[in-house]
């Protein structure tokens, strides 16, 4: 258990959770206002700077302060953990991938209409299950990092908001064309949002564990990154080909980056 006298952290901890929730949310139900091709455009923007940000703060904090931390075995052990940390997100993509394809089978196959109404409210209920297993692993990455760095979790946290919020305006499209009304999938998000709180509490208490593995938590938190920023976020990207697209994405991307370096120079 943490000693009392860091309740500092604590409350940066809970600060920067309870930040990511409202954000997201209020992200999230402003883009149910916003015109389709609004909705399209700045979801693009969104998503090129959080995934700058994520590939800068993984490059140039997390990364190096898990091979430099005393508690590391070499850099070898740390890049094997976060290689090891982007298969077991490829596999947890893959079961909620495999898990709705199956359930869009069974729909084909059964040719009613409820049917095909069951299934969409399916889609929008593996969505909600993978946000919320998503976010309370955020929330125990997140104070591993704290605990760590205080400057380093703001940092940390940061990119998991810039990353939250596109995810979250996704999660709301994909629910809608569900069949969830706008409250339902509001009310949803807001309790999927509710488990980061969960899972930073969770780790706080067990912190002493957390703090002989530091280096390969920061490891898995990159892997983290690199898999939602390479598998998830740039192929979205792919899909504006015009050049002046591809240069606003770039400028945007670099943007994310810049603001890891920024931290990085205060250090």
């Amino acid at each position: 258990m943490p000693d009392p006298s860091a309740f500092s952290t604590l409350t940066w901890i809970l600060a920067m959770c309870t930040l990511a929730c409202v954000l997201s949310l209020a992200g999230g139900a402003a883009y149910l206002l916003l015109p389709s091709a609004w909705r399209s455009k700045t979801l693009a923007h969104l998503i090129s700077f959080a995934t700058g940000t994520l590939l800068g703060v993984t490059f140039l904090e997390l990364l190096p302060h898990a091979i430099e931390h005393p508690n590391a075995d070499g850099a070898e052990s740390v890049l094997a953990m976060v290689l090891l940390g982007i298969l077991v997100f490829f596999m947890l993509e893959k079961a909620l991938i495999w898990r709705h394809a199956h359930h869009g089978e069974e729909t084909e196959h059964a040719g009613h209409g409820h049917h095909a109404h069951a299934h969409g409210r399916h889609a929008g209920a593996l969505i909600m299950v993978g946000d919320s297993f998503h976010n309370f692993l955020d929330g125990v990455l997140l104070t591993a990092v704290f605990v760590s760095d205080i400057r380093l979790g703001i940092l940390t946290g940061l990119a998991m908001i810039a990353h939250e919020i596109p995810q979250e305006l996704g999660d709301f499209a994909i629910m809608i064309e569900s069949g969830f009304s706008r409250l339902l999938t509001f009310a949803l998000n807001g309790l999927a949002s509710l488990a980061m709180i969960a899972g930073a509490l969770l780790a706080w208490w067990r912190v002493d564990e957390i703090q002989t593995y530091m280096p390969y938590v920061l490891a898995f938190t990159s892997a983290s990154f690199i898999y939602i920023a390479v598998a998830d976020l740039i192929p979205a990207l792919h899909r504006g080909i015009r050049i002046r697209e591809s240069l606003g994405q770039l400028l945007l991307i670099a943007s994310g980056i810049s603001m890891a370096v920024m931290f990085h120079g205060a250090e």
